[in-house]
């Protein structure tokens, strides 16, 4: 199954949620324009907008207000990435140039800014106050959660436990944010509204966990992205903290002297550290788990292609080689 077949059922909404986002990105500043232009049109997967289409979907809702939402969360998402690539000195992203390595970190960062807050007026033309409490509570909690990454970069004692804080607050909040607008817009019970939010949390955090692993195993050309980023930074991933707490002592000393010092140099010492531990498949394992997890909160769901669909999203969510 790929993203293709998965967004059949919702092409020509994803088509709608393109052209609203095309139309918001106008700006009179040329700058502006360019660099947002630059960083939407560069590809992703679009799995949040994607959520709130198919979460409204499976609710029976048939206004337009889907197509909006999910624009503003792909505006907040892409608002995180400008910010993202500045603070890790990230140069590729979706196997392109990032923007701060095409405009410079001043422009990502007030681009960001102007994303965000488009992002603010749109969904306050919505006026559901719960709407824009989910947003906004959203929108806070990944800003907590990047600065949470930032003091654990080169810090080799983060444990598991606050590894999973990070993509919590950081990923997770809004894929969850993004199922839960589209029980809001569908008028969900609170029991079906709380399952579809924890369905968006459980898949949000097993994507990452999944990314973290193909920055061990992945094909750059598949990723898009350079392998051995996360090292470079000092991230302490599951598949290293694995290592740390159940490889050889040696291959954990290892591990924890690269994240300390960050960089590039060990790269292939802790890549064979990570495989002689088997962390890569225990990191999947958690991820599947994730998943599974994610399956079981949407159970009380009615029967619909829409529900088929977010089930094959959380298999697609660890399965993926991208």
């Amino acid at each position: 199954m790929n993203l293709e077949q998965l967004y059949a059922l919702i092409g020509q909404d994803m088509k709608a949620v393109d052209a609203v986002i095309r139309q918001r990105l106008h700006s009179d500043v040329v700058l502006v324009r360019q660099v947002a232009e630059y960083i939407i049109q560069s590809g992703g997967k679009r799995l949040r907008p994607a959520l709130v289409l198919l979460s409204a979907g499976a609710l029976g809702y048939s206004g337009r207000f889907h197509h909006d939402l999910a624009a503003v969360v792909e505006f907040i998402h892409t608002a995180t990435l400008l910010h993202d690539d500045v603070v890790d000195e990230s140069a590729l992203r979706r196997g392109r140039d990032t923007a701060n390595a095409m405009f410079g970190n001043a422009a990502s960062v007030l681009v960001g800014d102007f994303l965000y807050s488009r992002a603010f007026q749109m969904m306050v033309a919505v006026d559901d106050m719960r709407v824009m409490r989910v947003l906004s509570d959203a929108t806070n909690v990944i800003a907590e959660g990047e600065v949470l990454q930032l003091m654990n970069c080169h810090d080799a004692d983060v444990d598991e436990a606050r590894y999973l804080q990070v993509i919590r607050y950081k990923t997770a909040k809004l894929f969850e944010a993004a199922a839960q607008l589209g029980a809001i817009l569908g008028k969900a019970t609170s029991e079906v509204e709380t399952g579809l939010a924890a369905y968006g949390m459980h898949l949000g955090t097993a994507f990452q966990i999944i990314d973290d692993v193909l920055d061990y195993s992945g094909a750059e050309a598949e990723t898009g992205k350079h392998l051995g980023d996360d090292l470079a930074e000092g991230k302490p991933t599951l598949p290293l903290i694995h290592v740390m707490q159940h490889g050889a002592p040696e291959d954990a000393a290892l591990v924890r002297q690269a994240i300390e010092q960050g960089g590039r140099d060990a790269f292939s010492d802790v890549l064979a550290a990570v495989r002689r531990s088997g962390s890569l498949a225990h990191a999947r394992h958690v991820a599947e788990g994730e998943a599974a997890r994610a399956a079981d909160a949407i159970s009380g769901l009615p029967a619909s292609q829409y529900k088929d669909s977010l089930l094959q999203l959380s298999a697609f969510a660890v399965s993926r080689s991208f």
